[in-house]
């Protein structure tokens, strides 16, 4: 079958020729149909990611045919998305200490075939196409978890999501947005930001323009009530100074590295709670499938490309200026 390998942090990404993955014991075989990028990928293939062992097949995000089952609860035919998660453990608070991400160590999704066990496996919701269901796992868990267990959102409550483009922003102000939020977010493109009004957003700051916080203040004077946010970094003191009091600050990444002179005392005044949030649990990949199928949410993709051209969607990648996910196609029938 056809991979993309990943044999090196110095080696160009490669597609190759390995054999196929069997089916045994409870694992099922799946001929996959689309998978999808995620920023970990590009920091694997750059070495800067924990525990990197080459060479690897990335990918954590996969959808497609099951075409070897001993499962009767999965039968061959099925249409399939695979959820990520490996080894999430018993504690819906966190993770075990041997919790893993499909696509590192283990060989992920960018190939023809995959084997994995058959509890990882869930139906496609039938209105979801194989690259739109390849764009949700990954996203989709961490933006439910973000959004619903850590940050509470409800009907009526204002949310402001940093950094709208991305797979995650964008999933967790879709589903805010379904569960009745007004929701507003910032990004260093107004292109950006218009679209994600036309998605439903109520509004947007470019957080490149001095001053944008402003903007948002008088957007909602009273505070937002959560802020999901992926970058950290300076702009957080603006961001606790949008929250209201009670409000909660909900971040699942650090593009932007430490926060520099927090503003600790508003904190506390403020009686803000500030939640890390990563993946999410085997409970909550299920409850995110159940709202997308029954609000019907389509994940948004930036683009669409061959699996034999990986590395431009890399580059692609890197380069940050996509509005939802990159996703791969993989051209093969069954």
């Amino acid at each position: 079958m056809k991979a993309v390998i990943l044999s090196s942090k110095d080696s160009p990404i490669s597609i190759d020729d390995i054999p196929a993955p069997e089916q045994h014991e409870d694992n099922i075989l799946i001929a996959l149909q689309a998978s999808a990028l995620n920023h970990r990928d590009v920091w694997i293939s750059k070495g800067l990611y924990a525990q990197i062992q080459y060479p690897v097949i990335p990918g954590s995000d996969g959808a497609g045919i099951v075409i070897a089952s001993a499962s009767k609860l999965v039968p061959n035919g099925s249409r399939v998305l695979i959820n990520p998660n490996i080894n999430w453990g018993d504690e819906t608070s966190t993770q075990s200490s041997k919790y893993e991400i499909l696509g590192m160590p283990t060989q992920g999704t960018m190939a023809e075939m995959i084997s994995v066990p058959a509890h990882r496996v869930h139906a496609i919701p039938e209105h979801l196409t194989f690259e739109q269901a390849a764009a949700l796992p990954l996203a989709g868990l961490t933006a439910y978890r973000a959004v619903f267990t850590k940050g509470f959102i409800q009907s009526g409550q204002s949310v402001l999501i940093t950094g709208i483009g991305g797979g995650v922003a964008l999933m967790a102000m879709q589903f805010a947005i379904a569960a009745g939020a007004h929701v507003y977010c910032t990004s260093g493109s107004q292109s950006k930001i218009d679209k994600a009004i036309e998605l439903g957003a109520k509004g947007g700051a470019n957080y490149k323009e001095e001053g944008w916080e402003r903007q948002l203040h008088s957007s909602i004077p009273q505070g937002f009530d959560c802020i999901i946010d992926s970058a950290g970094g300076e702009q957080w003191n603006q961001l606790t100074g949008l929250l209201k009091a009670g409000g909660r600050l909900v971040f699942y990444g650090a593009t932007h590295g430490n926060v520099p002179n927090l503003a600790i005392h508003r904190l506390f005044w403020k009686q803000i709670t500030i939640c890390g949030s990563t993946m999410g649990s085997d409970a909550e990949f299920e409850m995110m499938l159940h709202f997308c199928d029954h609000h019907h949410i389509i994940p948004c993709i930036d683009s669409i490309h061959a699996l034999e051209d990986a590395s431009h969607a890399f580059s692609l990648m890197e380069q940050g200026q996509q509005f939802g996910k990159i996703v791969l196609h993989h051209a093969q029938k069954v």
